[in-house]
């Protein structure tokens, strides 16, 4: 049995230091790895990166994560990512990671995602410059999904889990203003998802949404936003057999 610790959404900031670090430090007694679904700091600055560095450097399992929006706001998305990854942290955007437990290889495929909506709701890439950018930059996330998580059957994962920051699904939205939906996530990234094949979707970005949610292909989809959980992580189990 695999176990994923995951969590999203916990936007530390320079008060923050050494907040979660006495949660992640019991990791090593429930979890085979921590996934940190974005939105780590609150505005995206060093100084808020080098908090979350500290709070999971030398964990005793490995870290993967993807960016928030919240951590791209200061135009330095390059550099809080050369400091997580200083920290021990895999950063991913548009690739995957495997893991060796227990004899398991365990895929991530992650991107931030971005918006859109959802079937029926969701924006068209036409008109003005402005909106098709919008729309194919999501395009953009979800392709990159599915090649990734494609990537890694092909590096003989037996399991393949996609993490984003904005939510493949409505489902788990619910909570949060219907008008904004299409800014909270797109149908494109569970279809990247039901097209490539996962074993589970984790993503934040929803505060107000549930934890529970599914694809229309049936991959189950957990909201891991800190104020959805109510903890410092969550734990979900995946069944695999080894591979050699």
């Amino acid at each position: 049995m695999i176990r994923i610790a995951a969590v999203g959404d916990i936007h530390l900031g320079e008060d923050c230091r050494g907040l979660l670090r006495p949660a992640f430090d019991t990791l090593g007694d429930c979890a085979d790895v921590l996934l940190l679904a974005g939105d780590l700091t609150r505005h995206g600055t060093i100084e808020e990166a080098d908090v979350v560095a500290e709070e999971v450097a030398g964990l005793p399992v490995p870290v993967v994560g993807v960016l928030g929006n919240h951590d791209y706001h200061s135009d330095l998305a390059a550099e809080v990512t050369t400091v997580l990854s200083a920290a021990g942290v895999t950063v991913l955007e548009g690739d995957g990671t495997v893991l060796d437990i227990r004899g398991t290889k365990v895929g991530i495929a992650g991107t931030k995602g971005f918006g859109g909506g959802y079937a029926g709701t969701c924006a068209g890439e036409f008109g003005e410059p402005e909106m098709k950018a919008f729309v194919r930059c999501t395009r953009r996330s979800a392709a990159n999904l599915r090649r990734s998580l494609e990537g890694l059957a092909a590096r003989g994962s037996s399991v393949r889990i996609a993490l984003t920051h904005f939510s493949p699904v409505p489902d788990t939205l619910a909570g949060e203003p219907p008008e904004i939906y299409p800014f909270l996530g797109s149908y494109l990234l569970a279809q990247a998802v039901d097209e490539a094949g996962a074993d589970l979707a984790v993503h934040g970005h929803a505060h107000r949404g549930v934890e529970h949610g599914m694809t229309a292909g049936g991959v189950r989809v957990r909201n891991v936003a800190q104020p959805v959980i109510g903890r410092a992580f969550a734990i979900y189990h995946l069944r695999a057999l080894p591979t050699s």
